[in-house]
């Protein structure tokens, strides 16, 4: 029953981001990468560790310096969307680089 609700409120986040999105684009992007996610999982991985402070502070931390792959996504998402690339080669490059980005970012908080 547990993850059934972590999945609703989850899903439920995701569908209001996109919905808000459709109307305020900026607005609903912001909503998207808000702590409000962050929250969530550190909710839950409290709740699932007991609120262990080694486990708690790694995933802080990783989310901490996490945010440098994100931006680097969103950077090369906007510029290939300027650049006018359809959404599969945005995607690509987006993806293509958060996986380097995330990869010395494992390599880095070893």
């Amino acid at each position: 029953m547990q993850i059934v609700i972590k999945i609703t409120l989850s899903l439920a986040i995701i569908l209001l981001a996109v919905g808000i999105g459709k109307k305020f684009p900026s607005l609903g992007g912001l909503i998207a990468v808000m702590p409000l996610t962050g929250l969530i999982v550190l909710l839950w991985l409290y709740s699932d560790t007991a609120g262990d402070p080694v486990t708690m502070q790694n995933y802080t931390k990783g989310a901490l310096f996490g945010i440098i792959p994100t931006i680097l996504f969103f950077a090369v998402a906007l510029i290939g969307f300027r650049r006018e690339w359809g959404l599969p080669a945005v995607l690509v490059a987006s993806f293509g680089t958060w996986f380097v980005a995330a990869f010395f970012h494992q390599w880095f908080l070893k």
